[in-house]
């Protein structure tokens, strides 16, 4: 068994921050102390030294870009390298991309996942038996925002460069409404929705706003995720944390399409009014955001792991005791004491995400 997280800004913390995803998280914490970055983004929670310790087999890695307007729109917004154009959207995208190819030609722990074959190379890694210095991570590229797609035909690029994963929305976009940002899916959007059904691409629904959510279920014919969301509930009416959260009538939308909801440990995503420097939540407080979408759904078959750690918060906001990405692996423990099986704790870890990524993914 092994870990699933559908969600890492790793490209965008190399690229904007200076995090070097080689270098483990207390040494990065280290090297930042007294600085802008460690004061405004958190002290770092991801590495792959980490990762390979906690059995984090498999990462969705982003390609993540923010507009220029945004800045002070939203309050997640961090970035310091914005667009204002959709070829200034690619260009950034393109520099995230670089990254991670350097990532996979210079390091033989990273592996780039884009077909079967590929992730089952990766997975044979992790099998029983196998010592641990053999253990490799596989990256499944995930866009989230699509502006860098410069016209829906254009998606072809990105998928030919690796891209298997897309959420359309941040903020809004070009393709339809996101946080913040109401509305529907735009003409541009039902047009990029039809063009990745084509290529059998894997939908990402979190950031996007309840009118194009629902939209895009009715409409794409293709597999479907929430990399990233936490039941609504949690959050009662907070703005920023409210609008980024699934109501139960679209967790249960998303349930009936086999789609699966990637859990957040993020403090301000469990609990309504939480702020950075408050006091850390517990651990059973994510617990219970994987419980509430398990009791919707009816089983465990729609909730993975999607943790966003380093996407402009750090260890300080997420809920204790978890430290690093290295602490993802004790969360098995915790669901089994919480009375989930053996089976179920392994859907939740890895087996749902997977299931995905095997019914979106080319054979070879």
């Amino acid at each position: 068994m092994i870990v699933v997280d559908a969600h890492l800004d790793i490209a965008f913390n190399a690229v904007e921050l200076g995090r070097d995803y080689l270098i483990n998280a207390h040494e990065k914490r280290r090297m930042e102390a007294g600085t802008p970055v460690a004061a405004t983004s958190g002290q770092p929670t991801i590495g792959l030294p980490d990762s390979l310790l906690g059995r984090v087999g498999i990462v969705f890695g982003t390609l993540y870009v923010e507009p220029a307007r945004s800045h002070g729109m939203i309050a997640s917004g961090f970035s310091q390298n914005r667009y204002s154009t959709p070829r200034e959207a690619y260009t950034l995208a393109l520099r995230q991309l670089d990254y991670y190819q350097r990532l996979f030609d210079n390091d033989s722990r990273l592996r780039p996942i884009r077909s079967q074959k590929e992730l089952d190379e990766v997975l044979a890694t992790w099998k029983a038996g196998q010592p641990a210095a053999s253990h490799v991570q596989g990256m499944v590229l995930l866009m989230e925002n699509a502006d860098p797609i410069l016209e829906p035909r254009q998606f072809e690029e990105w998928y030919e460069r690796g891209v298997r994963v897309v959420g359309p929305a941040w903020s809004g976009t070009r393709y339809c409404g996101g946080t913040g940002e109401p509305g529907p899916l735009t003409a541009l959007g039902r047009e990029l929705l039809d063009v990745m059904a084509s290529f059998n691409a894997l939908l990402d629904l979190s950031h996007m706003a309840e009118e194009s959510f629902f939209e895009a279920l009715d409409r794409y014919t293709g597999h479907l995720i929430a990399s990233h969301s936490n039941p609504r509930r949690f959050v009662g009416d907070a703005d920023d944390a409210r609008q980024r959260q699934l109501t139960d009538m679209q967790i249960r939308r998303l349930v009936e399409r086999d789609g699966v909801i990637g859990a957040v440990p993020f403090n301000v995503f469990l609990q309504e009014g939480w702020k950075k420097g408050d006091p850390r939540l517990p651990v059973s407080r994510f617990l219970d955001a994987i419980d509430a979408i398990c009791q919707l759904a009816g089983s465990a078959a729609h909730v993975g792991i999607g943790t966003d750690f380093d996407g402009g918060f750090g260890v300080e906001s997420i809920p204790e005791p978890l430290d690093t990405t290295t602490d993802l692996w004790s969360l098995g423990d915790l669901l089994n004491q919480r009375g989930y099986s053996q089976a179920d704790v392994e859907a939740i870890l890895c087996g749902n995400l997977l299931r995905k990524l095997r019914a979106i993914l080319p054979a070879a």
